[in-house]
């Protein structure tokens, strides 16, 4: 066999079953060798949307992803989705073609040094120059790949190497001795959280995207001990959205109880979350008087912004079990009688007095649905309405682009979902905007019939931007309008072989939305919505989570100074409790 047959080979080793990807000249002998795979390769439109699908079908089965791309341009376009899917700690395997060794460097046709590209937004990447070292490099880039905290590896294979004839062992051995992940949390370590977290009168868990991999163990931990749990963006689903101690997401566009939760409460265990800055707001004015316990696999996010007292390096399927052990049911009626009253005062709630708006849109496929699908998303206003309104009940059913906020990413996303979790419903939240920017993976939706329902929140405008400068601009709509030169989406995707529906009024989205899922089709729904709609709560920049715009999410019966009045800071939190000041630094991690 020759290098391209050997690399297939070993990606078989591997395990993969499917591949995204599209042909080009620099990896024509790895597709050559494909036509006698058993891999199964889906064709995208744009490689961006390979790395996309791949991306996705990671975070929806918890298996690799695996894209292909040729040299020079398919290989760039390659770029935003690995630092996607670097920034939200995807498991992802890149393999690209390059010019044959003897040119690279010379600025060939189509030759990129896609190797010094991707550098800043992989977790490892390699230039095979060697046949024979293929299956010890898939090998190492599947382990990197997968183990410790996430991320995308790229493999380049010039294209001689793939051509030249393989004489290697497909026996490999891993020696890595440089990369040894912590997945067991310190004993002392676990100690001290225990006794942080039996001392807490007001206690929170903020779960991020590390707990779609430790669903069960948060599940068991916060059964245990009754701890109130927070969800992030990337956390939705690892704790089901509707239970008992859920308090919804905290942070920029978070609910108002979770964030006043954060503001009043004196101790934080944070799991598998990174403290991102849309989470946390002003540092300084974050939990200001929390013991922050902060679990996470990678060494590098601890302290990194949010100081931690008790640090614990380790996977949460280990230390949450662990952990729990040490513990028994928290005794915090106090607290929950505070939080409850939050939760009651503060439901999900917005207005209706105007046309259709996104958020009863999406509010109505939760209804038709109970959450029980694959929800993808692009990004924008629709990204938050549905963080909101349509969280999943389920682990790895919750795909978006958190850290990175990549518009083009729910389409191609939904692909990878619905190969990686067969026969499932897939729901992609659109707007008008960013469903553009990847709409050509229409034709691969087509192509192999799968069930996915593109709900299209269409404004006419760029609608984030849109507030922000409504807000904070003056009103200064400066390149934001789409409606005069959007196309007919229910048109657009008949083009592509795809039912189409124009929808304007909240009576036929009624109708059709439950009918339309019934179908079991790919189909394009696009709900005309206001124009002027707006995401609240909302934290301006710069603010603290303490400092967030209610909005619509204000009580119809009160008046913002009666809602003032029951405000409790946690300056005035202290002054009643001095001993509610921010604990002192705790000791390093020993080593």
């Amino acid at each position: 066999m020759n290098g391209a047959a050997a690399l297939l080979h070993a990606l078989e080793r591997e395990g993969v079953e499917i591949v995204f990807g599209h042909p080009g000249g620099a990896i024509m002998p790895t597709y050559d060798a494909l036509y006698d795979s058993p891999i199964k390769h889906v064709l995208v439109r744009h490689e961006q949307a390979g790395a996309h699908a791949a991306d996705a079908y990671y975070r929806a089965s918890g298996r690799v992803g695996v894209c292909l791309a040729t040299s020079g341009p398919g290989a760039t376009n390659l770029v935003t989705g690995l630092a996607t899917a670097y920034m939200d700690s995807s498991a992802v395997v890149a393999i690209t073609g390059n010019v044959p060794m003897s040119l690279i460097g010379t600025d060939a046709f189509q030759e990129a040094d896609v190797y010094g590209i991707t550098l800043p937004i992989t977790k490892h990447n390699y230039l095979v120059k060697h046949v024979n070292d293929i299956p010890r490099v898939v090998r190492e880039a599947f382990y990197i790949a997968a183990s410790g905290r996430p991320g995308p590896v790229l493999i380049d294979i010039p294209k001689d190497v793939q051509q030249a004839p393989f004489t290697g062992s497909f026996e490999v051995a891993l020696d890595l001795p440089g990369y040894k992940p912590t997945t067991v949390g310190h004993a002392k370590q676990l100690r001290r959280a225990a006794e942080a977290i039996r001392a807490a009168k007001r206690p929170v868990m903020m779960v991020g995207g590390g707990g779609q991999a430790a669903a069960a163990e948060i599940m068991a931990f916060a059964e245990r001990t009754g701890v109130p749990v927070i969800t992030t963006l990337m956390g939705l689903g690892a704790y089901p959205a509707g239970a008992e101690n859920a308090l919804g997401m905290p942070g920029m566009h978070g609910t108002v109880t979770a964030n006043r939760a954060i503001t009043h409460c004196d101790l934080i265990i944070g799991a598998g979350l990174r403290f991102d800055d849309r989470v946390t707001g002003n540092l300084k004015r974050f939990a200001p008087n929390a013991t922050v316990v902060h679990i996470d696999i990678d060494p590098a996010e601890i302290s990194k912004l949010v100081r931690a007292h008790v640090p614990v390096v380790g996977d949460l399927r280990d230390v949450l079990p662990r952990l729990g052990e040490l513990l028994e049911p928290l005794n915090i009626p106090e607290w929950w009688t505070q939080l409850s009253e939050w939760k009651g005062r503060y439901p999900e709630r917005f207005k209706k007095d105007k046309p259709l708006v996104s958020q009863e849109v999406i509010q109505m496929f939760r209804e038709a649905t109970g959450g029980n699908c694959v929800v993808t998303t692009e990004v924008g206003q629709h990204q938050m309405f549905a963080a909101r309104l349509f969280p999943t009940n389920r682990p790895r059913t919750w795909i978006t682009s958190g850290g990175l906020g990549t518009m083009g990413f729910g389409l191609p996303a939904a692909i990878g979902a619905a190969f990686a979790r067969p026969g499932e419903q897939v729901v992609c939240v659109a707007g008008d905007g960013s469903v553009q920017m990847n709409i050509q993976e229409l034709a691969t939706i087509y192509k192999h019939q799968l069930p996915i329902i593109v709900a299209i929140c269409n404004n006419g405008m760029l609608g984030m931007v849109r507030q922000w400068q409504e807000m904070f601009h003056a009103q200064r709509y400066s390149e934001v309008y789409l409606a005069d030169s959007n196309p007919d989406f229910a048109k657009l995707a008949e083009a592509y072989g795809l039912d189409g529906y124009n929808i304007f009024d909240r009576e036929t989205a009624a109708q059709l939305i439950p009918e339309v899922l019934a179908k079991g089709k790919p189909a394009v729904m696009n709900f005309v919505v206001y124009e002027a709609e707006k995401v609240f709560p909302m934290v301006p920049a710069g603010a603290g989570v303490d400092e967030m715009l209610i909005g619509d999410q204000e009580p119809e019966d009160l008046t913002p100074q009666q809602v003032a009045a029951t405000e409790v800071t946690a300056a005035e939190l202290v002054a009643a409790d001095p001993s509610l000041e921010r604990a002192p630094e705790g000791e390093k991690e020993p080593a």
